[in-house]
């Protein structure tokens, strides 16, 4: 298991293109190194721009870029890209449906004692609440490789969140069932369904494994895809199961929560429990610290199914 963080696979995959095609432009707001750009800059300086703290900029340039037909990956920090920016995003890139894809980095609570200023809690409300704007939360570095890899492929906007650690596999190398805007059932049961995004996913099938010692059937699907959102799926999880978890690294509104429960509401009433970070600041610490502190762990969300089975 080859543990490294999601951002670097993006670039390992960028250079890999870049190599290939020239049209293909990273951009960074003074985060190369957050976000794991330095080695795209050093092999490919002429198609590497640095717009310095300026992300408003950053968004702008890149679909600039984009209308003179490159194909430009602008990579900030998510707490700043998704608000500093959010109008850059929402009229450059997204009104004007522009080839721009936005790398959000050091996603969540991933800046941990930078307090609230450099946390990004909303998000995946924000950017789903944008006309054309396609959101994406992998889970881990097989299913960032493919997802970058298809995103390679089109021309419309999206934004990636992705985290500022590096975290385990979901899955194994060579088998990664992935299908572009479709969920993945990591495993599947009848007494809860657990759906979950991004570095979540992989505490949800940690759970799983917790309740299936205790007797419990589970189903876990890892909804990289926010927008679109494979309601399929949900509907799937939900009408198979006695009730539902959502998983998200996420203000408690807006997120994957509602959005499920919208669709669970509407299809086939089940109980829907969300498990999210709290509508408040949140307290100091490293991710795994606050993860524990709120039961977004494997320990915790074992613990809320038990409580509705």
């Amino acid at each position: 298991m080859a543990k490294i963080a999601n951002k670097q696979v993006i670039c390992d995959v960028l250079i890999e293109a870049g190599k290939k095609d020239k049209d293909v432009v990273a951009l960074c707001s003074d985060s190369r190194g957050s976000a794991s750009f330095t080695p795209f800059a050093n092999e490919l300086p002429e198609q590497f721009v640095e717009t310095g703290i300026a992300e408003q900029n950053l968004v702008s340039i890149s679909a600039g870029l984009a209308k003179c037909g490159k194909k430009p990956y602008a990579a900030s920090p998510a707490c700043f890209l998704s608000t500093r920016s959010y109008e850059q995003c929402k009229v450059d890139v997204a009104y004007s449906n522009t080839n721009v894809k936005l790398i959000g980095i050091s996603g969540g609570v991933s800046y941990g004692a930078l307090g609230m200023s450099h946390h990004s809690a909303q998000d995946i409300a924000a950017m789903c609440a944008v006309p054309n704007m396609r959101v994406y939360l992998p889970s881990d570095r097989l299913q960032t490789e493919l997802l970058t890899r298809e995103l390679l492929k089109d021309e419309k906007p999206a934004y990636v969140r992705v985290g500022r650690n590096a975290v385990d596999d979901v899955y194994e190398e060579g088998d990664v069932p992935f299908k572009m805007d479709k969920a993945t059932f990591v495993t599947e049961g009848t007494d809860v369904a657990i759906i979950a995004c991004g570095e979540m996913v992989k505490p949800s099938v940690d759970a799983a494994a917790i309740l299936e010692e205790k007797g419990i059937s589970v189903t876990v699907v890892d909804m990289y895809c926010l927008k679109p959102l494979d309601t399929e799926a949900v509907v799937k999880a939900a009408s198979n199961a006695k009730a539902v978890i959502t998983v998200e690294e996420h203000a408690p509104f807006g997120g994957l929560g509602s959005m499920v429960s919208q669709i669970v509401g509407s299809e086939c009433p089940k109980k829907v429990v969300n498990i999210a970070l709290p509508d408040a600041p949140v307290i100091t610490g490293t991710s795994k610290e606050v993860f524990d502190h709120y039961g977004m762990n494997a320990e915790g969300i074992a613990k809320k199914a038990l409580e509705l089975v």
